[in-house]
Parts: C-alpha cells; sequence; structure tokens
C-alpha cells in the first residue's frame, strides 16, 4: 500500500468520521454499542449494526460454538473502535481488532474505553501479521467493501484460517447489478466532495459487491456462500418499493455473507 495515498486517507477519513459525530469520552458509549448509540448522532446506523450483529450470533457464531465447544478465535477485520471485538472477547472468545485507523475516538485508539482486554493490530487487509491457520473466524464488520481486491483480500484471509474455518462479511453494500452500485459510489464522492472539500478516494476500494462478483469469487477461490438476509424492519424492507416510485436507483442490500473455502 502506497505510504502517501494510505496518510491521505486516514487524514479524510477522520475528518469525515469525526464530522458524523463519531466517538466519545465517555467510556459507556464505546461499551453499549452496538445496541446503544448513546451520543444520539448515529442512531439508525447503529440500530442496523445491532440487528446484523445479533443475527450473526444467533447463526454463525452459535453454529462455531457448537462446533468448537471452546473459545474461539476470530479476527475482526475493520474493526474500528472494537465494539464487536469487545462483544466476543465479553463471550469468553479470543478476538483480535484489526484496523489501519488508531483514531482515539473511532479507531484502535478507543479500545481503552473497554473493561474487557483483548488484542489489536495496525494493519491493512491484504498483509495480516498472522501466522497459518490461526484463526477459526475471520470477520468482515462494515469493512470488506474498503478493499481494493477482493481476490487477494480473500486469498490472504484464507491462509490465517483453520481447517473448518469461516470468513463472514456484515454490512457491505450488495447490489444485483454492478452499475447501480457504480453509481452509488459516484453519488458517495460526490457527496463528500460537496460536503468536504474532497473525494475521500485516496485509496482506491471497490465500495460494494454484486452478484457477479460474488459467483467469480466462489469459481476462482472455491468458496461455497452461505446468504443470510437480517430483518431490519418494515421501512427498510420498503426502500426498494420507495426507489422505483421515485425513479432512483435501488438501494443496496446489506447480508451476512458466509463463506467456507472447500478443501480447507
Amino acid at each position: 500500500m502506497d505510504s502517501a495515498a494510505r496518510q491521505q486517507f486516514l487524514e479524510d477519513y477522520a475528518k469525515i468520521r469525526h464530522a458524523e459525530g463519531r466517538g466519545s469520552a465517555n467510556s459507556a458509549y464505546y461499551r453499549e454499542l452496538p445496541d446503544r448509540d448513546l451520543s444520539g448522532r448515529n442512531p439508525e446506523q447503529w440500530r442496523i449494526r445491532a440487528r446484523s450483529f445479533h443475527a450473526f450470533e444467533r447463526t454463525v457464531l452459535a453454529d462455531a460454538e457448537r462446533k468448537t465447544m471452546r473459545p474461539l478465535d476470530v479476527l475482526d477485520l475493520g474493526a474500528g473502535n472494537g465494539w464487536m471485538s469487545h462483544r466476543l472477547a465479553s463471550r469468553g472468545h479470543r478476538a483480535v481488532a484489526l484496523d489501519i485507523f488508531c483514531d482515539e475516538l473511532d479507531g484502535l485508539g478507543a479500545l481503552p474505553h473497554y473493561s474487557v482486554r483483548f488484542p489489536a493490530a495496525a494493519a491493512d487487509f491484504d498483509s495480516l501479521p498472522f501466522g497459518d491457520a490461526a484463526f477459526d473466524l475471520a470477520i468482515f464488520n462494515s469493512s470488506f467493501h474498503y478493499s481494493s481486491d477482493y481476490r487477494r483480500t480473500l486469498t490472504e484471509v484464507r491462509r490465517c484460517l483453520r481447517p473448518g474455518g469461516r470468513v463472514v462479511i456484515m454490512d457491505s453494500p450488495v447490489y444485483r447489478r454492478s452499475e447501480h452500485g457504480e453509481m452509488m459510489r459516484a453519488e458517495r464522492q460526490e457527496y463528500f466532495e460537496h460536503t468536504y472539500g474532497f473525494r475521500s478516494d485516496a485509496l482506491k476500494s471497490i465500495e460494494y459487491l454484486d452478484r457477479r462478483m460474488l459467483q467469480t469469487l466462489a469459481q476462482e477461490l472455491n468458496i461455497e456462500w452461505q446468504y443470510s438476509r437480517p430483518w431490519y424492519g418494515l421501512r427498510w424492507a420498503l426502500r426498494p418499493w420507495k426507489a422505483i416510485l421515485r425513479s432512483k436507483r435501488p438501494p443496496s442490500r446489506f447480508l451476512i455473507l458466509t463463506g467456507r473455502f472447500r478443501g480447507l
């Protein structure tokens, strides 16, 4: 990763996240996530995160716990302020929070707010600082779409998974067709430029998934995908119909994608 581009991305990302009101000086804010946003700045986004996380708990995590009958080694990729690692560590699992963003409000610098301690690593997705077969689960926590090369990212994750291990992608935008994802990406960058004065594209990320991408990844990397659709409420379910009535592009969907590498 180009160091100048990385530094520019981190500076731009910090400006956006701080402007959005992410983080708090109050430790209770972090410990309540994702179920409550005590800042009151982003309650709808945290409502979605909470629904996704609890659906993951009931399905993927519960299944892994039954099969292993021991604490799981979990890699939290794109951990942000570490809320998911905190939840997993509180259940007795060995979670590692990984991110390139070390901000004290919204990145790995916020980890001292948690009463349960867990390790962290400042690294990017494509160069994971771990040995082979180190984890039972690797979770992209609203972060997979920041990858610039999904094939390379998943190949590196596969290296770090144990036999029978799974990769989980949560809260990344999924579209049926790539052109809708490209429209979203253009709209997002225009919004950033209008609001903040820059496009936040120093690091080129893909920013979405679509059906063809997932099929291609399955074929090239020998992945078997399982799809789960959390229920986010009636208002969320009606979004596609509202888009049709307003002649807008279809909105993204959030799925829980669980991948198992055949032969691993």
